[in-house]
Order: C-alpha cells, then sequence, then structure tokens
C-alpha cells in the first residue's frame, strides 16, 4: 500500500488522471459500460478503501477515475 505522500506524489505527477480532467471540455470518457466495468473490477480489489471508494495505491476517487476514458489502474487491473 503507497504510503499519503505517495498518493499525493502520483496524483501530481501522474500523466493519468487528474482532477482537473473533469474541468477540462476536451476530456474523453469511457462509456457508461466500460466505466461499470472499471469500477467493478475495483470493488472487488483489496486496495480499494470500501468507505471512500478511493485506491490505496494512487488516492483516485475511483467512481471519477473509472469514468476517464485515458485513466487506468495503478495494479494493471484494467
Amino acid at each position: 500500500m503507497a504510503t499519503k505522500w505517495e498518493q499525493i506524489k502520483s496524483l501530481i505527477n501522474s500523466e493519468d488522471a487528474k482532477p482537473w480532467d473533469f474541468l477540462n471540455p476536451n476530456t474523453e470518457y469511457a462509456s457508461a459500460e466500460e466505466s461499470e466495468r472499471r469500477f467493478n473490477i475495483c470493488l472487488g480489489c483489496p486496495s480499494l478503501n470500501q468507505s471512500t471508494k478511493t485506491c490505496k495505491e494512487c488516492g483516485c476517487f475511483m467512481t471519477a477515475k473509472t469514468k476517464l476514458s485515458h485513466a487506468h489502474c495503478p495494479l494493471n487491473k484494467w
């Protein structure tokens, strides 16, 4: 499991998904089916904090991250 500092660095330095992607009108989103498929994988993952739905590896809110077409799981599960 990543430390909080490692999670923060991951969010800042990632070329993957960033919080401000949701403000960018050019952001491409995954289909509803793909987003649901990804999130279902997360729900079965021990690295998901079930109460907050955040990933213990990258610190992202997975309900949001799974909707970004360019996002990737830090454990390569999707």
